[in-house]
């Protein structure tokens, strides 16, 4: 890990030093990747666990999380779906990335850098990761888990972990029995 350098401004390393003690004191389990760029593990329900970058650069404190890989379908609907939810965001935004892979992202000026914003800033990650997780699977990967929903009953197997998509599931045979012609009991 290299150390920082001679031109490092105080303000970089005061706001790196807030980061590393209020991790260590909020017991979050985290990785010191260099001395101004730190992984803090969020641990989820829906989402197991949400890998949250904090790089803290000349200027401001840069937040990602990498959330889900890009979708097989419905693009744009998910990407309507999450940006409906940045308006309600504190600091942090949805964001896709050139892959169109799915990350948060936000930026804090270094003077915000305290133990609350910090608190605050990964409570808001864990929250709309977490919050989002399923209903965004099942908006990108909907033909994946029906596929995967059916293999599981065709051989008898367990869909004990599918059942985060209990009304994905439900809709889905609601419109086969609906799709399936009346039969006339002769």
């Amino acid at each position: 890990m290299a150390s920082f350098s001679d031109t490092t401004s105080q303000a970089v390393k005061d706001a790196a030093a807030t980061i590393e003690k209020t991790l260590a004191e909020m017991e979050v389990d985290f990785t010191k990747v260099d001395d101004d760029h730190f992984v803090a593990d969020l641990p989820g329900v829906r989402r197991l666990k949400t890998s949250c970058h904090l790089r803290v650069n000349e200027h401001s404190l840069h937040v990602s999380a990498f959330v889900m890989r890009h979708p097989d379908e419905s693009r744009e609907e998910l990407w309507e779906y999450l940006l409906t939810k940045n308006a309600r965001a504190y600091t942090i935004a949805w964001s896709i990335d050139r892959l169109r892979d799915v990350y948060l992202t936000g930026r804090l000026p270094l003077i915000a850098v305290t133990p609350e914003e910090i608190d605050r800033l990964l409570g808001t990650v864990l929250q709309m990761a977490d919050d989002n997780f399923n209903p965004m699977i099942e908006i990108g990967f909907r033909s994946a888990i029906e596929r995967e929903y059916k293999w599981r009953v065709s051989r008898g197997e367990s869909t004990k972990n599918l059942e985060g998509f209990a009304g994905l599931i439900e809709r889905m045979q609601r419109e086969e029995r609906e799709a399936q012609p009346a039969r006339d009991d002769e």
